[in-house]
């Protein structure tokens, strides 16, 4: 019989917004055991990673029991444990890693902090159960990890990594079950991720280019997470694109988010750094064709259900034009196994199934 006892976790976001976010409120949402969240606002990440252990320990109830500590990567957890309560402190711990440190695309002219590298490296060894959102994940950190502690002048801790393996799991994100696809007016391509470097957008816009030359015609929806600085590449590309434009910029609700994903036919990354790619998924589970790069994590999430290309501009442009042209078939059922597979219902009672095991209550 499956045990179903709801547990009291302690769950510590540092970085409360994007993915992290929505993360940690759909899980909370559809998970049987009760949690009590704090977070801190989403800005300036290097120092939240510097001072989260120290704010967070402060804002802990000792009073108040809890079963589980869950926090992201994003917190220093070995300096948390350190300060915080004693009762907490010795709570089983599980640390989701939605990205890292060690992997993670730095400009070019922002040199690569290794504290905040060391930093997870830590957090995986104060951890109970350490939690990836793909293997492709585990896999990239735990060989960065292992190229990393080779550097060390003495005290490697190389056999640390085996240890971290030994409890590492994968647990993908959800999504929250999709609504059904509206008819749109094809083609409508959609490109939403962070409006950073490491999403690459210049590749979009390069090949979006080469179809207006070759007289390949598109709506077009670019949307996602903005920040005070951005590439250059999105001011331009939206006075050149204007007349094709559907949609631009961050959409302030998941209303209006689905709303674009429904009215969307092509789904488009042309992400340099992804360790799952939420958007990606959510927009296959309302009917888009995805239409991604093969490699990162996308051929473990969507197997061989996706459209590929591999190369730049000129690649991206000649897949796009067969996609706009010919209309793949082959993805009927997609909707429904991306659904099935990683909507929140499902994800949640895994994860849920996955902190009973940590606390030893099944």
């Amino acid at each position: 019989m499956a045990y179903t006892l709801a547990m009291h976790v302690l769950a510590l976001n540092p970085y409360h917004g994007g993915s992290h976010a929505a993360f940690i409120t759909g899980y909370i949402a559809h998970s049987r055991h009760t949690f009590t969240l704090h977070t801190l606002t989403p800005h300036d990440w290097k120092w939240r990673m510097r001072h989260a252990a120290v704010t967070l320990a402060q804002r802990v109830n000792a009073d108040e029991h809890y079963d589980a500590l869950w926090c992201t990567d994003m917190l220093n957890l070995a300096e948390f444990k350190g300060l915080a309560p004693g009762k907490v402190a010795q709570l089983p711990t599980a640390v989701y890693f939605h990205e890292n440190q060690l992997t993670y695309p730095v400009r070019r002219d922002d040199p690569r902090d290794l504290h905040f590298a060391y930093t997870n490296f830590t957090t995986a060894l104060a951890a109970d159960a350490v939690w990836f959102n793909s293997a492709y994940h585990r896999e990239a950190f735990t060989e960065a990890l292992r190229k990393l502690l080779k550097r060390m002048p003495d005290h490697a801790h190389a056999d640390a990594v085996d240890d971290i393996l030994t409890k590492s799991h994968v647990h993908p994100p959800g999504i929250e079950p999709p609504l059904p696809a509206g008819e749109g007016k094809p083609p409508h391509l959609l490109w939403c991720a962070r409006w950073e470097h490491d999403k690459n957008p210049q590749l979009l816009f390069d090949a979006l280019r080469l179809l207006g030359e070759r007289g390949v015609g598109f709506r077009l929806s670019v949307i996602g997470e903005q920040f005070t600085e951005q590439p250059a590449c999105f001011a331009q590309a939206q006075t050149e694109f204007a007349e094709c434009i559907a949609h631009w910029g961050y959409q302030p609700t998941r209303e209006a988010y689905h709303a674009v994903l429904r009215e969307a036919d092509v789904f488009v990354s042309t992400a340099d750094h992804e360790f799952f790619g939420i958007a990606a998924v959510e927009a296959a589970a309302v009917g888009c064709v995805p239409v991604l790069p093969k490699r990162l994590a996308y051929p473990e999430v969507f197997g061989e259900r996706a459209v590929w290309y591999d190369g730049g501009p000129a690649s991206l442009a000649d897949v796009l034009q067969s996609v706009i042209e010919n209309r793949p078939t082959g993805f009927a059922g997609l909707p429904g196994e991306l659904a099935e597979r990683y909507a929140w219902p499902t994800r949640a009672a895994a994860m849920d199934g996955a902190l009973d095991v940590l606390a030893g209550l099944a």
